[in-house]
């Protein structure tokens, strides 16, 4: 008996189907570890009436009332990182957020975790996505488009701007505006990276020792301001030697 053949439109079904579900069946990237589970916050921490997670997304949204009186956190609680690559993707609905790394704790508000260090900002604007921020600190260490060196001085530095990765407005042209984009953070001794779709926005060197981390929580904010929500998913890392 000769083998029955599948109609064209039953073979184009399956590879539709199959075109749909490759990306869940990929393996792993070599060397990186997952953070979140898409389908809860365990190893995570922060208030429950801001942040969730369900599908595959980890949600952070405020509302009008109650008003969110500061910035506060959902925290990665099963280690800290040092140096490292950090893989994700977001995308935000109005309002600011960020991804602190090289973090530390301060005693947590009455919204829920209050963190410093450095921040990966993420805004629903055009002036502050991927710059270096300084949460509870220095403030703004690299705008967009800027490769920077902090110097070792006393208090509060001037970065001095030392060469160009692009023009600011031009390197916002590659973010998409309330959509999905994937963030990368390296972080290599006192050598910080930020790229948005594999576009590097800043570069810089910390060398101001005093104030400089080389190690410290990861967590992801939700800001003061207007009701927002921001979604992560896919969060991975891998330490550098």
């Amino acid at each position: 008996m000769r083998p029955r053949h599948r109609p064209m439109t039953q073979i184009a079904i399956l590879a539709t189907a199959i075109a749909w579900t490759a990306p869940l069946m990929s393996a792993p990237e070599p060397g990186f570890e997952s953070l979140f589970n898409g389908k809860d916050l365990s190893g995570w921490e922060g208030n429950p009436s801001i942040w969730s997670a369900r599908d595959g997304l980890m949600t952070g949204e405020t509302k009008s009332d109650p008003k969110l009186t500061h910035n506060t956190f959902l925290v990665f609680t099963n280690g800290t990182f040092g140096d490292f690559e950090l893989r994700l993707s977001y995308r935000i609905t109005a309002g600011n957020s960020g991804i602190q790394y090289r973090s530390r704790a301060l005693p947590p508000g009455d919204c829920g975790p209050i963190i410093t260090g450095y921040q990966a900002d993420i805004e629903a604007g055009k002036n502050h996505t991927a710059i270096l921020y300084e949460e509870r600190g220095r403030g703004i260490l690299a705008k967009r488009g800027q490769k920077v060196v902090i110097p070792e001085v006393e208090g509060k530095p001037k970065p001095e701007v030392v060469g160009s990765l692009g023009d600011a407005a031009e390197l916002q042209t590659k973010i998409k505006d309330q959509d999905w984009n994937d963030y990368v953070i390296v972080a290599k001794g006192n050598h910080l990276q930020h790229f948005v779709n594999g576009v590097q926005m800043v570069d810089v060197i910390d060398n101001q020792a005093s104030k400089a981390s080389a190690d410290g929580l990861l967590a992801l904010q939700v800001h003061v301001g207007p009701p927002m929500t921001v979604q992560f998913r896919d969060i991975r890392i891998k330490r550098v030697p």
